[in-house]
C-alpha cells in the first residue's frame, strides 16, 4: 500500500517546444532546471500550458498544448547542443488535442485572479488541484482518441 498521493502540475512551455518533448517522450521545466523535475512522481499528472507558440517570438498561444503521466524515475541531463544541457525527465503522453485556455478560466480554481489570469504561470511550474487537472482533461480528450 502506498502512502503517496498523486500530485497534478502545469509546466509552461512554447508551444514549439512542448511538441519536441511530446514527440521525445519528455519534458523539461523552466529552461532546464532540476529541482522542478525532482518536485514530480512517477504517476502525477503533468498538463502543459504555452503562452506562446515559439520561444522567444510574440505570437500568441494561449492553449494547453500536451498532457500526460510521468513515467521516468530518474531526473537526467540531456546535451541538446553544446553548452546546453538541461534537465529532463521521462513522461507518456496521451493522444490529446490542443484547447485555448480563455474558455476555461472562469472554472479553474488555481487562476485566483481571473482578470490577471496568466500571473500565475509565471514561475514555469506549479501544481494543481485534482479537480483543475480532470476538468482540463476532459476539454483536451474529449474529441481525441480513446487512451489505453
Amino acid at each position: 500500500m502506498s502512502i503517496y498521493t498523486k500530485r497534478y502540475w502545469i509546466g509552461v512551455a512554447s508551444k514549439e517546444h512542448v511538441k519536441t518533448g511530446v514527440a521525445g517522450g519528455f519534458c523539461q521545466l523552466c529552461h532546464g532546471k532540476a529541482q522542478p523535475l525532482k518536485r514530480m512522481a512517477v504517476g502525477d499528472g503533468l498538463i502543459y500550458y504555452s503562452a506562446k507558440e515559439k520561444f522567444g517570438e510574440d505570437t500568441l498561444c494561449q492553449q494547453f498544448t500536451a498532457i500526460g503521466e510521468v513515467v521516468g524515475g530518474e531526473v537526467y541531463q540531456f546535451e541538446m547542443f553544446p553548452g546546453f544541457i538541461p534537465y529532463r525527465r521521462d513522461i507518456h503522453f496521451f493522444e490529446a488535442r490542443d484547447i485555448p485556455i480563455r474558455p476555461l478560466i472562469e472554472r479553474l480554481s488555481f487562476i485566483q485572479d481571473k482578470t490577471h489570469w496568466g500571473y500565475g504561470f509565471r514561475y514555469g511550474h506549479l501544481q494543481i488541484p485534482q479537480a483543475d487537472f480532470e476538468l482540463i482533461a476532459q476539454a483536451m480528450m474529449s474529441e481525441a482518441a480513446s487512451v489505453a
